[in-house]
């Protein structure tokens, strides 16, 4: 069994899918500070001084009464909750990330029709030796000049 193992874990495949995973958690935590520290405070300076993280909604109080003034303090004091704040900067981080992996796909599959040789597709007519007009390989007879075909 453990030779089974080895065998899948070096095998090609499963060592390409791992290296994806470990590069693509490392560029999920660029985009995150990307998101975090250098979008987001000039886009909330630009809407009045705004910080998206700290934007939330009590739907309970906590054991030690509000006003909370960030989601961490509202849920040590056990308050419950709604972060859409912190949703909006994962989702401005899924666009990004999402935008940079469409052009990396793209740049791919450039690269790969530009490298890769291209397999022809087997022909389906061919020319009349009499006259040269285009027939179906199947063809006994040209239907132009009416010849026989061998």
């Amino acid at each position: 069994m453990l030779k089974d193992f080895l065998k899948f874990a070096v095998r090609g495949n499963a060592v390409d899918m791992a290296v994806g995973i470990v590069i693509g958690a490392a560029f999920g935590t660029i985009v995150t500070s990307l998101v975090n520290d250098v979008l987001m405070p000039p886009l909330g300076l630009l809407l009045g001084g705004l910080d998206f993280s700290s934007l939330f909604v009590v739907l309970k109080e906590g054991t030690t009464p509000g006003p909370y003034a960030t989601p961490a303090i509202a849920k040590a004091a056990g308050a419950v909750t709604l972060n859409y704040g912190l949703f909006a900067n994962a989702m401005v981080s899924f666009f990004i990330i999402a935008f940079a992996v469409f052009w990396v796909v793209k740049a791919y599959n450039k690269a790969a029709d530009t490298l890769l040789p291209k397999e022809e597709a087997a022909p389906t007519t061919k020319a009349c030796p009499e006259c040269c007009t285009q027939i179906p390989l199947s063809a006994k007879r040209c239907p132009a000049c009416t010849s026989t075909l061998g």
